[in-house]
């Protein structure tokens, strides 16, 4: 199991925040899980360059943090979905101003990241 090496700063908000959306797909599974993608298959076609491992770890993270929940059926084979729990919905307009920003200020930031 992964240990930290560096204790969790929690002093202010924004430490909270960093440690909910950290990590490189977090914020496109909650978009996602917004727009009606609920199950794992679908969210690993949907962003093919994470591997199934890092976005079930991720998912399991985003679980543990009340960010989303997760559904079992019970049936054969199984199934299982996501959706966004009441907390998690609170992040939709902080991620759309976020991408308004980013739209915004795109032809000067892109050239740096090329």
């Amino acid at each position: 199991m992964y240990e930290r090496k560096l204790p969790i700063e929690l002093e202010c908000g924004l430490h909270l925040f960093m440690e909910v959306i950290s990590g490189k797909w977090k914020i496109n599974l909650i978009w996602c899980i917004h727009g009606g993608i609920k199950r794992p298959g679908e969210l690993h076609r949907r962003i093919p360059k994470a591997s199934r491992r890092l976005l079930d770890t991720q998912l399991k993270q985003l679980v543990e943090q009340g960010i989303i929940a997760k559904t079992i059926f019970e049936q054969k084979p199984s199934k299982v979905e996501y959706e966004l729990t009441d907390l998690g919905k609170t992040l939709i307009p902080v991620i759309e101003v976020t991408a308004r920003w980013g739209e915004t200020h795109r032809q000067v930031l892109e050239p740096l990241f090329q």
